[in-house]
């Protein structure tokens, strides 16, 4: 009874980890677009986030085999609880603390990490390598080059596509919730167009919002683009919740507790997660890796968006996190404006995640091999 309240206490945190950590990275753009405020993006993420967890039962079911520990380390080790829960709490505590600094880190980069620093404690070198590097390595290190590829190759066709419609862009900063066209002056001043008599001064280039002006079948352009903007931002978040939720499932399924509630369990501390602590990681995801107009964040959502729902319905475990990050890098290559210091510093987390999870799993592990005995 001990076991199994302890295995449940570890895939609480884990899941509330995951929710703070990884909630705000899907529905990054349009926060940092200025597409809509901090609140309504953070509910947003919440709701598709959900969706995306219970849709997972169903349809990501290779990934509750992929994660459950079998070809990694011998079954019956997969399904000790004290094994397991050493895997979830070192996972779990690498990225909480990631969270605190608003780092954003994969959530499946720590589980495979936990999972091999608690399974080279449990049984030294006999750990499955061959399928550490094909089930697991191989698709994280490969998803964030293929994300950044792809929303670098797609930006300049949506860019030729645009061109060829006719539409233009206006420059506008917004007053009093209304979208105003300004024009720059000689000294770099904005200055209304509607009253010229008017100037306002504006601090940062990044208050600036380029807005598409004209219709489309009567609809204002820029109206259309901020709706397929919101539901690609949810595409994602609902990749994030197919892709991460069996993830972690799976291993209290390999503990002997129930996959229904289970799933049930950790969409709703996932989402609480992510309700009560995504903001420092939401301002890096947003705000600090590129600026961008709403059109490339939508671009950003279809790249990430597509590849975790690919992954997740052939069963491969990228990190959601590689992935839109890599979509955001992607658009700031393709755009000119990334910032590569917060880059670096982004992927050099990435680098450590792995062996700090590991270390830190393989030490609670030996801890709790010693109270089970």
């Amino acid at each position: 009874m001990l076991w199994t309240l302890l295995l449940l206490g570890a895939t609480i945190f884990v899941a509330f980890a995951n929710g703070a950590n990884d909630n705000f990275k899907g529905v990054a753009t349009l926060f940092g677009s200025g597409t809509a405020d901090y609140k309504k993006t953070l509910w947003w993420a919440t709701v598709t986030t959900f969706a995306g967890s219970t849709i997972a039962l169903f349809s990501a079911t290779k990934l509750f085999h992929t994660f459950g520990g079998k070809g990694l380390v011998p079954a019956a080790l997969a399904g000790s609880k004290p094994f397991l829960v050493a895997v979830i709490l070192g996972a779990a505590l690498t990225v909480f603390v990631a969270t605190k600094i608003g780092i954003p880190i994969s959530t499946t980069h720590s589980l495979t990490g936990a999972l091999i620093g608690a399974g080279l404690v449990a049984v030294g070198f006999d750990v499955g390598i061959s399928t550490v590097w094909k089930s697991f390595l191989m698709p994280l290190m490969v998803s964030p080059f293929l994300a950044v590829g792809t929303a670098v190759l797609v930006y300049p066709l949506f860019r030729l596509a645009v061109t060829l419609t006719g539409f233009t862009k206006e420059t506008c900063i917004c007053i009093g919730g209304e979208f105003v066209p300004v024009a720059v002056t000689s000294e770099g001043h904005l200055m209304t167009i509607a009253a010229q008599s008017l100037r306002v001064v504006v601090d940062k280039e990044v208050s600036c919002l380029q807005r598409y002006t004209g219709t489309m079948l009567g609809v204002n352009v820029q109206r259309v683009l901020d709706s397929v903007h919101y539901l690609s931002a949810g595409a994602v978040s609902f990749a994030r919740g197919l892709n991460d939720t069996p993830k972690i499932v799976a291993l209290v399924v390999a503990g002997g507790l129930g996959l229904n509630w289970g799933v049930s369990l950790v969409g709703l501390f996932m989402a609480l997660g992510g309700l009560l602590h995504a903001q420092r990681v939401a301002e890096t995801v947003s705000k600090r890796i590129t600026t961008m107009d709403p059109d490339e964040g939508v671009i950003a959502n279809l790249v990430t968006s597509f590849l975790v729902i690919f992954a997740s319905r052939w069963g491969l475990p990228v990190s959601t996190t590689h992935v839109s990050c890599g979509g955001l890098f992607g658009i700031g290559v393709a755009n000119g404006k990334a910032r590569w210091g917060v880059i670096r510093n982004i992927v050099l987390a990435w680098v450590v995640t792995l062996p700090v999870a590991a270390l830190q799993a393989a030490g609670i592990y030996m801890v709790l091999r010693q109270l089970a005995l």
